[in-house]
């Protein structure tokens, strides 16, 4: 009879603490503070105001200057428009032009010759060019053409 006295005062604890935690009120709602950025326009202006391309959101704008490759190859990247890109290069002895590229899903990407290209991030060694071999910040357009920042 004592257990059967323990274990009915036990149960019972049970089911108080359960209705207790029912009939427990709901957390207060928390305060929040609206914080304004003075040097932003007004919500109904942002629409209208221009995107100034130097602080535009551009997906590879660390890539921005010059990069260098072989025998005098370069390509140097100024960020556009939002995710666009003028490209000047210098792919090869006799090729030098300036291209827009725009962001793609892992790089930039351009037509040159008509021929769809892009600008990827890798290293020396993936160019397949010996005077980059090392180099670990580089950009690649193909096997054997690479640019590099040292």
């Amino acid at each position: 009879m004592h257990k059967a006295m323990i274990l009915s005062g036990a149960a019972a604890l049970v089911l108080l603490s359960a209705c207790e935690k029912a009939d427990a009120p709901a957390p207060a709602p928390t305060e929040t503070t609206e914080v304004v950025d003075e040097t932003m326009p007004p919500a109904d202006e942002a629409a209208t105001v221009e995107a100034d391309p130097a602080t535009a959101p551009h997906r590879f704008a660390s890539w921005a200057g010059k990069w260098v490759g072989v025998e005098g190859m370069f390509v140097t990247i100024t960020p556009g428009e939002p995710g666009k890109y003028k490209l000047e290069m210098q792919s090869d002895l006799d090729t030098k032009g300036t291209y827009d590229g725009t962001d793609s899903e892992h790089g930039i990407k351009f037509q040159r010759g008509g021929e769809e290209m892009s600008l990827r991030r890798g290293s020396g060694d993936e160019t397949g060019l010996k005077y980059l071999a090392g180099k670990k910040e580089c950009l690649i357009v193909k096997e054997g053409e690479g640019y590099c920042r040292d």
